[in-house]
């Protein structure tokens, strides 16, 4: 699944390529895909055509194109969703599902393309939403956030007897932050994912998040991670950080650390990697006999 540094890529490209540029015309070639937007389709389509793109803006993993109506375009890329940005006359892609149609004034015409595979993504109309969805309001910034509030975060993680990763994984805590660069932030720290949050240090909390931030800024600068050909970029071009995991994926391959073999565990219907050295796991603290 896209993680926050590869919504990034794609918000980066957007606001690149298809703001001020009116739509001309939009066909939505599945249903799938808008079904948020209760209204139908053909609602869709018609509210959109003649409007045009001002900004395009992020919170954790979902994106939005702000329009000029003050309502917006709220994408969520799903497990393969892409935003394209293609010339007319370029082949459909295989899971072609909307089309957008963009005349620049000052240029050739654009398409804006969703594509997806799975179809666990889509498309739909925020009313109002130009600033902020209020579909998404609920959802907490993201560490790469100017204004994300890091005391809050190690109040409101020391104050819980969860798993750090857990709470990393939890959007109503810190938004943005999946399993994959969980893994990488957790390594980069020292910190097992399991040691609840009550038992770690204002230290400890901090390097957790600056592991994070680390992590995915270097994604960020090499255009995200790219495992096969679902994800990529506006243009069709994929990241490359899988290249540089310290220990997601990296199962019984030596700690870039320690050398210790990296260790993968069951976590969440998911997995989770870590070096047995670097991150002990943390102590089962025994309740006092009655």
């Amino acid at each position: 699944m896209p993680e926050l540094p590869e919504v990034e890529v794609v918000r980066l490209g957007l606001e690149a390529h298809v703001l001020g540029h009116p739509i001309s015309s939009v066909e939505v070639l599945h249903p799938r895909p808008v079904r948020r937007h209760l209204a139908g389709a053909a609602d869709f389509a018609a509210r959109l055509t003649g409007r045009t793109f001002t900004a395009a803006r992020r919170r954790g993993k979902y994106l939005w194109l702000a329009l000029d109506d003050g309502d917006a375009l709220l994408g969520h890329l799903g497990m393969s969703g892409q935003m394209l940005v293609q010339r007319p006359g370029v082949p459909d892609e295989r899971h072609l599902r909307v089309r957008l149609s963009l005349t620049p004034q000052d240029g050739p015409e654009l398409e804006l393309r969703f594509v997806d595979q799975r179809m666990f993504g889509g498309l739909a109309l925020s009313d109002g939403g130009a600033v902020l969805p209020p579909e998404i309001a609920h959802i907490a910034r993201d560490p790469l956030d100017e204004d994300f509030d890091d005391s809050a975060f190690v109040r409101r993680v020391r104050h819980s007897d969860s798993g750090i990763k857990r709470m990393l994984l939890n959007q109503g805590i810190v938004s943005g932050v999946g399993n994959i660069y969980a893994d990488e932030g957790l390594w980069l720290a020292r910190v097992h994912g399991e040691r609840p949050g009550s038992r770690l240090s204002r230290a400890d909390i901090e390097r957790v998040l600056s592991g994070c931030r680390q992590v995915m800024l270097e994604a960020l600068a090499q255009g995200g991670t790219s495992f096969d050909a679902l994800y990529v970029n506006v243009n069709g071009q994929s990241g490359y950080f899988d290249r540089s995991l310290k220990a997601y994926g990296r199962e019984s391959e030596p700690c870039p650390r320690c050398g210790t073999p990296i260790r993968r565990i069951a976590f969440m219907n998911r997995s989770s990697y870590f070096c047995p050295v670097c991150q002990p796991v943390p102590r089962v603290r025994r309740k006092p006999a009655a």
